[in-house]
């Protein structure tokens, strides 16, 4: 455009310098014809136009000029043309050193040969170009930015409906792949892409869901014999009458039967949790789930555990799936403390919640388990409730699970509309899980059972 518009201010100047010829050229051919015929007095400019003229006779004296520069010597010097007139620019003082563009042409008087010059000033043609490219100046930038306003307004618009299958796209969770994109009711490119889109979730949805199924029905498959298998080396060793070494082999074959056990419920688990599950919800007393599970933990051996601060909640939800949320964290704080397991449960009347409308507020239920042991690095602690995850040596395969129970803690509580995340404790970790309540039960006092 800037370009387009340096072209157009050079056109400009040179259609109007060639029409500024053109009148000179016509102009003193007119006056020249007079000239000839002996009467140059008819033609003479009048005072106060801007075009002037001067004739000189044979040795260079004004026999003749316009009113504006009458009585002045000659004022022009350019050799005049025998047939067209010869045209160049010139500035003089008496002309107030305004450019003129001057046209010089001989002619024939009665009296002999004459030079005719006629001069017009450029100022008006500089003026014009000047205003011209002013104006472009000003108008282009202004233009260029217009469009460029424009132009991006309209690609807004046109990549609207990838904006909006964007924003789908990254709605839909790992865990609901039934979802769809919405194809754009035009067939175009960006509905043959939704439609391709569509094509991929649906096939990641079948193996996903053949995955699942596989998983559930191994995992169903192996509880009936290792429940058997259990249930024998527990027999075995009840009415064993083999010597210690054969005894201390069946309780080590049992330890491994009951943790390749409680990996096949935690894998059934998170396959029924990966399907979308219908939770039985209903009205649950927490610190009820939460002191049984401190009970059944204190009866094998483990850190002390501190229960001064469980306070009664009432929460909406499933009391199977909300008792595996409370045992997974214990026996994970269990498993990493040295000394003591700290428990806390107790509501906020007037806290932000995740079920709750934006803006709006509802009580919830914050359920604390840390533990005195070596902590979670900042970096890890995202990552300890992804599946199969092991951190360090610290938590030694020995020692615990297989990774998953924090991967079902946390898939629990989102399915519950909750939240759970974990803190230092200095020393130690501290997880918190965070769920929608119910209004408080009546005596909101703290409860301290004795287990």
């Amino acid at each position: 455009m800037v370009t387009a518009a340096a072209l157009l201010v050079w056109r400009v100047h040179s259609v109007l310098a060639a029409d500024q010829d053109a009148n000179l050229t016509r102009q003193i051919h007119l006056i020249a014809d007079d000239v000839a015929g002996g009467d140059p007095i008819q033609r003479m400019l009048r005072p106060g136009e801007s075009t002037v003229m001067q004739i000189l006779d044979g040795t260079g004296k004004v026999i003749s000029s316009s009113g504006d520069i009458d009585g002045q010597p000659r004022l022009f010097f350019a050799s005049p043309g025998a047939t067209d007139p010869t045209l160049s620019t010139v500035t003089a003082e008496a002309l107030d050193d305004t450019p003129y563009r001057v046209a010089a042409l001989t002619s024939n008087s009665p009296a002999g040969p004459v030079s005719v010059y006629v001069a017009s000033p450029t100022t008006p043609l500089t003026n014009s170009v000047t205003q011209l490219g002013t104006a472009l100046l000003v108008g282009v930038p202004t233009m260029i930015a217009l469009l460029a306003l424009v132009g991006w307004w309209l690609l807004g618009k046109a990549l609207q409906p990838v904006d909006t299958m964007g924003r789908q796209a990254a709605a839909i969770p790992g865990t609901d792949l039934h979802r769809r994109l919405e194809v754009p009711a035009a067939h175009d490119e960006l509905g043959r892409l939704a439609e391709t889109f569509n094509d991929l979730l649906a096939r990641i949805e079948v193996a996903a869901d053949r995955q699942r199924r596989f998983v559930a029905d191994a995992a169903h498959e192996l509880r009936t014999p290792l429940a058997a298998l259990r249930a024998r080396l527990e027999i075995d060793l009840r009415h064993s009458t083999a010597g210690p070494d054969v005894a201390d082999s069946q309780r080590m074959v049992l330890g491994q039967v009951t943790r390749l056990a409680d990996l096949v419920n935690d894998l059934l688990q998170l396959a029924r949790m990966d399907a979308d599950p219908q939770l039985q919800r209903r009205s649950v007393d927490l610190e009820d789930l939460v002191w049984d599970a401190v009970r059944d933990a204190r009866e094998h051996t483990a850190p002390r555990i501190d229960t001064t601060g469980i306070s009664p909640v009432r929460v909406l939800g499933d009391p199977a799936t909300l008792r595996r949320v409370v045992r997974n964290l214990l026996d994970n704080a269990r498993r990493h403390a040295h000394h003591t397991v700290t428990v806390r449960l107790s509501i906020d009347a007037a806290s932000p919640s995740a079920a709750a409308q934006p803006g709006a507020t509802q009580p919830t239920a914050t359920l604390t388990v840390a533990d005195d042991g070596l902590g979670i690095p900042t970096t890890e602690r995202h990552r300890v409730f992804e599946r199969f995850v092991r951190l360090d040596d610290a938590r030694a395969r020995d020692a615990g699970g297989a990774g998953l129970g924090l991967a079902i803690v946390a898939d629990i509580v989102a399915a519950h509309r909750g939240r759970v995340w974990v803190e230092d404790n200095q020393p130690g970790a501290r997880f918190h899980v965070q769920l929608p309540a119910m209004s408080e039960p009546d005596g909101d006092a703290t409860r301290s059972r004795t287990c």
